[in-house]
């Protein structure tokens, strides 16, 4: 007996395939009400929002945007911008190399999202929406304008899987449901981005600094909001914004340009990161940018172990933690048991090699197991350093750690005569503590990532990949696996010391519940391991983005309390549901997840 099939019968849906837009407006029409909502829009950040300053930012001035009317404006010019460049207008082709339609629906959402959660705190924080000047109700007006405007833009439809007389009423909603979802997701889809041409040196390395300058600035405005009001907005408009940059196809180029030239790529951004300091008033945001570089330095080490030879580590913030202990107990603290103070660069030694030889220590009995029981062998390393560094107080255990008191009262550095614990004067800037280990990290992570790079690039990082991908495969081909994964553990557990001697210097105190494997501040191994995946395995960049975000949001999201972690869970769900390859993915990787995805010409070694 077969079961027939019949085509959807929805007469007052367009047509299977035909173009057309989510809501039913002509697209001539809707592409105008999308530029005239974008130009009102930026009008209306130059007008008060409302009559009081008690609503953060000073909404109630005229003429100067301020606070959030700023991340308003910035969406109002991104929609303004790929409108007008929809119609064809000479001299802005160069924005959408994957086509405006896209972009111009990002960026009118971004402009909406961003526009209306400013008027929804005015009016709850202030107590209705009568608190709201004619600037705040012409910007809910017009960025919603400009969203219904886009929506209407044409786009090509699924077609529907056809209908089945014998199913239930709970699979028939399921199919519709589906199908809705990937007509929206058709709705915000591009096309191909167009080949980047080739540029003169000089212009293309012009571009390169250019983009490297607008990261710095995006990272200083977020690191520096000062109210979670406008932190909520920049999270909203930077998200937004950069799927809208995405879609018109201009981050595809500026991956383009900066694979052409990685060096000097490289280089750069550590330039950047080094005159972030200066753009701060005091020490205040340099702290997190040092502890940043420490999360993103250990993050780095464990993509080593996870994302290149992918071998599961639960613990690896143990060895941040051997080799902060090591280096507190021989930098000079007077509750270290040996009383001795050694220079930095044999601490360093000590506290590296010390990670070392317990990654090998740990490794050579484990690293036969694979998948879940070495990640449960890992996980128990983790607590047992934790649990044995509590236990080393005297009465328990010999007196190595002082207990859960830790070791206290760590001396800042003092390298040739460079006091890190003082103020120093640079050319007028005035350059703290923090700021002076910013720079030590910023070297730290630079050697980090040159390692990354040599052995990601060398016989022994394509046999990490060789493993990663296929084990069974790679030991057939003549692959010594216990060997090469040895060494991957024994790389990655040194590197994670090596952050931890700075670390031990940065805090002043060393105690067991700094390495826990999940809390809500990081580092722990939780975190770590969700920097990695979040911003890409196998990658330099990856991890250092996605150890980033993954310290600042929750850093500046304290004000939501108990809700703060489960917050931040739904959107890594939500971030690992739509993009599970990561914020920065290998092109290798990426093609796993997106099988319909141009494949490259050339795979480096990590395929990246």
């Amino acid at each position: 007996m077969t079961t027939q099939t019949t085509a959807p019968d929805t007469p007052s849906t367009p047509a299977a395939g035909a173009p057309s837009g989510l809501i039913g407006i002509p697209p001539h029409i809707g592409r105008a009400l999308a530029t005239a909502g974008g130009v009102l829009t930026i009008i209306s950040t130059f007008l008060s929002w409302t009559w009081t300053a008690d609503f953060p930012g000073d909404l109630t001035v005229y003429g100067y945007p301020g606070g959030l009317q700023v991340l308003v404006l910035i969406g109002g010019v991104l929609t303004t911008l790929f409108a007008l460049a929809s119609y064809g207008v000479k001299g802005l082709g160069w924005l959408i190399p994957a086509g405006a339609d896209g972009a111009l629906k990002f960026a009118a959402l971004t402009t909406f999202a961003t526009a209306w959660y400013t008027v929804l705190a005015i009016s709850v924080e202030l107590g209705g929406v009568v608190n709201l000047e004619p600037g705040g109700y012409l910007v809910a007006v017009t960025s919603l304008a400009a969203l219904i405007g886009a929506l209407a833009l044409p786009f090509q439809r699924p077609v529907p899987e056809p209908v089945d007389p014998d199913e239930t009423s709970g699979e028939r909603f399921r199919r519709k449901a589906a199908h809705q979802w990937e007509t929206v997701k058709a709705s915000f889809a591009s096309g191909t981005p167009r080949p980047l041409g080739k540029l003169p040196a000089y212009a293309e390395i012009l571009i390169i600094v250019g983009i490297l300058a607008l990261g710095l600035i995006v990272f200083t405005y977020g690191i520096g909001t000062e109210y979670d009001e406008l932190f909520i907005g920049f999270l909203l408009t930077a998200g937004f914004g950069f799927a809208a940059l995405n879609k018109a196809g201009l981050i595809s180029q500026a991956s383009q340009l900066t694979a052409r030239h990685q060096n000097i790529t490289v280089c750069g951004a550590f330039v950047a990161a080094a005159l972030f300091p200066f753009t701060q008033t005091d020490d205040q945001y340099a702290t997190i940018g040092v502890y940043i570089l420490i999360f993103a330095t250990v993050a780095l080490g464990l993509n080593i172990v996870v994302g290149l030879a992918g071998l599961l580590d639960l613990g690896y913030v143990a060895f941040l933690g051997v080799g902060a202990y090591a280096a507190a107990l021989v930098s000079g603290s007077p509750n270290s048991p040996f009383h001795v103070h050694f220079p930095f660069w044999a601490a360093v030694l000590i506290g590296a090699a010390a990670s070392l030889v317990f990654g090998v220590l740990i490794g050579a009995p484990t690293l036969r197991l694979r998948g879940d029981y070495l990640a449960i062998v890992t996980l128990g390393f983790g607590e047992i350093f934790r649990i044995t560094a509590n236990n080393l107080d005297g009465t328990s255990g010999p007196d190595v750690t002082n207990g859960s008191n830790g070791i206290a009262s760590i001396p800042n550095l003092d390298i040739l005569g460079f006091d890190f614990g003082a103020q120093h004067d640079v050319a007028g800037f005035t350059i703290g503590r923090f700021a002076n280990y910013f720079f030590l990290m910023l070297i730290i992570t630079a050697v980090v990532v040159l390692v990354f790079r040599r052995s990601g690039n060398s016989r022994i990082g394509r046999a990490w990949v060789a493993i990663r991908e296929d084990e069974t495969a790679a030991l057939a081909m003549g692959i010594n696996g216990f060997r090469v994964k040895l060494i991957a553990f024994a790389v990655g557990a040194s590197l994670a010391g090596l952050a931890g001697t700075v670390q031990a210097h940065v805090t002043y105190t060393v105690t067991p519940e700094q390495y826990l494997f999940a809390g809500p501040i990081p580092p722990n191994s939780a975190f770590l391991l969700a920097a990695v995946v979040l911003g890409g395995m196998g990658t330099i960049s990856g991890p250092l983005i996605g150890a980033a975000l993954l310290f600042l949001i929750p850093n500046k999201l304290q004000f939501l309390g108990d809700y703060q972690l489960f917050a931040f869970g739904v959107a890594l769900i939500l971030l690992m549901r739509f993009r599970p390859e990561g914020l920065i993915p290998n092109r290798r990787r990426q093609l796993e997840f997106h099988e319909e995805a141009e494949a490259p010409t050339v795979l480096s070694t990590t395929g990246a």
